[in-house]
C-alpha cells in the first residue's frame, strides 16, 4: 500500500476582494468600542501594535483603529479623558 498525501483547497469562494480590515481581523488585539482612547494608546503599546479591531457588546467588529488615529484625538482640542472608541469611531474605524 502506497501512502498519499492531500493538500485540503479552500472550497470558500471569494465573491468580494478582501480589504486591510478583513485581513487583520483575525490577528491582533481586539478590544471593545466601551475602552477609551487613552487605555486603547497603552494597549497598543503593550502589544506593539499599530492598530486595534474595535468589537461592540455583542463581540461584533465594528471597525479599525490606528495608533495615529488616536494620537490625532488625544492631542486634539476637544480631547477628554471620557472619550471612548466608540465615541470616535464614526470618524476613524472602516469596516
Amino acid at each position: 500500500m502506497t501512502l498519499l498525501q492531500t493538500h485540503p483547497g479552500s472550497t470558500r469562494a471569494h465573491t468580494a476582494p478582501r480589504t486591510v480590515t478583513d485581513a487583520v481581523d483575525t490577528t491582533g488585539p481586539q478590544v471593545w468600542d466601551d475602552m477609551t482612547v487613552e487605555v486603547a494608546l497603552a494597549v497598543m503599546a503593550a502589544a506593539r501594535t499599530a492598530h486595534l479591531v474595535i468589537r461592540d457588546e455583542d463581540g461584533r467588529r465594528t471597525g479599525l483603529v490606528t495608533r495615529d488615529r488616536l494620537t490625532a484625538v488625544r492631542d486634539g482640542s476637544g480631547y477628554t479623558d471620557r472619550i471612548r472608541l466608540r465615541d470616535i469611531a464614526g470618524s476613524c474605524a472602516s469596516l
